[in-house]
């Protein structure tokens, strides 16, 4: 048994020589990195990442963490939510499928995001096992929206293309600035609701691309880099920057989503779970698919 705990050893100790003889980031081109600091060859990328990280992007992401909800608690207490009757017709809304999917994607981000808050902030919680648990937890949940992120892409593609109602419910907020209750011209889905799937689903793939970018490291795929002209500890910079800054996005959409879905509209969340919605939700809130729907005689 010894002996073949030796030679496991063994192999992993020249498997990591090995790496690290070819690595572009470890061993001599560290030095080279290192050296390679702010060049203008380099985009000076190490002097914007190494800004960027130390004096904003924790500041900033803190800021959304305490100033979103708060505008949300200002708006549930001085606009209220909207209810609706639950006594009417239900509409059929979501196919199984999609609600499967949704509710996977939404345990995704119930994983995804915490866990990052936790890395960003990982001295405050002290760092060791419990960060790195977080840390696997996040890769974990990684995985599993990967899986699911082209197929929920696919399947609402075709209702979310922009159309006039969007800029009308743009230009109104979607009525959720007043406490009366009035048509609202949306489709199906809302200029909301279609800025949150274009966010996590292009910007779920762009979260996906640069946290494997930035797990495996030495990914040293040679088109990437003859395409782009970056070293890569650049291309690891560059990663770390969009997952940044296209993570900030998403934080900020996922958090109105879920206020929308939980608190602004009394009972939303429902539909995606037994796949109806509400008649006088549909009526008010997607005036012009209820408008459609009438007109095809399909309520």
């Amino acid at each position: 048994m010894k002996k073949y705990l030796f030679l496991f050893i063994a192999s992993l100790f020249l498997a990591s020589a090995a790496f690290a003889a070819d690595s572009q980031i470890w061993d001599a081109m560290r030095v080279q990195n290192i050296l390679g600091y702010g060049q203008e060859g380099s985009y000076k990328l190490g002097q914007l990442f190494t800004m960027l990280q130390a004096n904003y992007f924790a500041q900033v992401y803190l800021a959304v963490l305490v100033g979103v909800p708060a505008i949300f608690v200002l708006h549930y207490l001085f606009l209220g939510p909207k209810v609706f009757s639950h006594d009417g017709k239900k509409i059929y809304t979501f196919s199984l499928l999609s609600r499967i999917i949704h509710q996977i994607a939404a345990i995704s981000f119930i994983v995804l995001i915490p866990t990052g808050f936790i890395m960003m902030f990982g001295s405050s919680f002290g760092g060791g096992s419990f960060v790195i648990m977080m840390k696997d937890l996040h890769g974990l949940s990684t995985i599993a929206f990967g899986i699911i992120v082209i197929p929920m892409f696919l399947i609402w593609l075709k209702d979310m293309f922009l159309h006039w109602d969007d800029i009308k419910w743009l230009m109104i907020v979607g009525g959720y600035l007043s406490k009366t209750k009035k048509p609202v011209p949306a489709g199906k889905f809302n200029a909301g609701q279609k800025t949150w799937y274009w966010m996590a689903t292009l910007g779920g793939m762009i979260m996906i691309l640069t946290g494997a970018a930035m797990y495996f490291l030495d990914f040293n795929i040679a088109m990437i880099n003859t395409m782009t002209g970056l070293s890569q500890i650049d291309l690891l910079r560059v990663s770390a920057l969009l997952h940044a800054v296209v993570g900030l996005g998403v934080v900020i959409l996922f958090f109105v989503h879920i206020y929308m879905a939980v608190f602004a509209i009394k009972g939303a969340i429902n539909s995606i779970i037994t796949g109806y919605k509400e008649e006088e939700e549909v009526e008010y809130l997607h005036s012009s698919w209820y408008k459609k729907l009438k007109k095809q005689g399909k309520i």
